[in-house]
């Protein structure tokens, strides 16, 4: 086996998740040369990946048909000895069968399955079966491959970047989702936040996108705090400094793998079901996963070493209301969210002042 191609064109966390399958494979054939293809916006995670052949970027946003043949022309050229498809719609299926591989394998769910080489069951239910299991299953035909677990590879860049801010303890929230139903409430961050006894920085983490959210946290935090300092002494409104709270917010500010980077030595770090609970998982950092509409017996829970999982301990009929969450609450209420208490987000605190 020398060359491999791995195919997962779905949003970043998916991507992250699939880094499994690249150690794995790695470690069965370490003279091989193993390529990706992602779609852009996702080609970060991989700077200076160690083990990465060629990364393939699929530019889905501009001119999507004509970037779709450029990259199917690459794939051709290689001749791959084998393709691991580990999407399920018809795009990269058509590329999974036109691809010119030896050996093509994906799963049943994509249209095109039925003419790939070999075709593993696809199966997202409530039974637990963690995603990375469910993608190792891709492996099964060409032996028994050890299980690896997510992986990040930070630059030396990527480190010295956040050393700045790892000079004393700190914890990270990162409070966005890109779906609304996953995404702990504004409101129920400051209560935690205004509630948490840590005496360290909190650095609220996200993307360009995420800031106003950060900003407005921040702001939230230090107009119900009577202790906070007069607004009029703060420098700038991503940074709230006050006796009792340290708040930076770093969203749109960092990389992915330097936000990973800061992951890694954080106390905890507070995430919701998305992309930063598996950038946690792929540095095996402390983590806090919460769970809104969604649910870990989805397959997408954390896997760190020192991994909780917050939920609402009230049993509603609505929840989960779906795979991938939802834009809003189909009933209105958002209980499965307005039901987690603080001290549910403060006890995993406690565990590892322990440790």
């Amino acid at each position: 086996m020398q060359k491999i191609l791995l195919i997962q064109t779905a949003f970043i966390g998916d991507v992250v998740l699939a880094t499994a399958l690249l150690e794995t494979l790695h470690e069965k054939y370490p003279q091989a040369s193993i390529d990706i293809i992602v779609r852009q916006g996702n080609e970060s995670l991989f700077n200076e990946h160690p083990f990465l052949g060629e990364l393939i970027v699929w530019n889905k946003k501009e001119n999507k048909y004509l970037h779709w043949l450029q990259v199917l022309q690459k794939i051709r050229a290689k001749k791959y000895d084998l393709l691991i498809n580990l999407q399920r719609f018809a795009a990269t299926g058509l590329w999974t069968v036109l691809s010119k591989a030896t050996r093509t394998i994906g799963f049943d769910k994509n249209p095109f399955s039925f003419l790939f080489t070999h075709s593993v069951k696809h199966d997202v239910t409530e039974n637990g079966v963690h995603e990375v299991n469910r993608n190792h299953k891709l492996t099964e035909s060409i032996g028994a491959l050890k299980l690896c677990m997510p992986k990040l590879y930070p630059t030396a860049s990527d480190f010295d970047k956040v050393k700045k801010y790892q000079t004393e303890k700190y914890i990270s929230i990162a409070p966005a989702s890109v779906w609304f139903t996953k995404q702990f409430p504004i409101s129920a961050w400051v209560s935690f936040i205004q509630a948490l006894p840590f005496d360290g920085t909190i650095y609220i983490l996200g993307g360009p996108g995420d800031k106003n959210l950060g900003d407005r946290i921040i702001d939230e935090v230090s107009s119900s705090n009577s202790n906070t300092s007069n607004s009029s002494n703060i420098s700038s409104a991503s940074n709230l400094s006050s006796t009792s709270k340290k708040i930076i917010n770093l969203s749109g500010e960092l990389s992915f793998l330097a936000s990973a980077a800061l992951q890694q030595k954080a106390v905890l770090n507070y995430v919701n079901d998305s992309a930063p609970l598996h950038f946690c998982s792929a540095m095996n950092a402390p983590v806090v996963a919460i769970y809104c509409s969604t649910i870990p017996a989805f397959g997408f829970g954390p896997l760190s070493t020192h991994s909780f999982i917050v939920e609402t301990q009230e049993k509603l009929a609505c929840r989960p209301c779906g795979l991938h969450g939802k834009k809003q609450c189909p009933l209105g209420h958002f209980n499965c969210a307005k039901t987690i208490a603080n001290n549910q987000l403060i006890a995993p605190l406690l565990q590892m002042a322990q440790h």
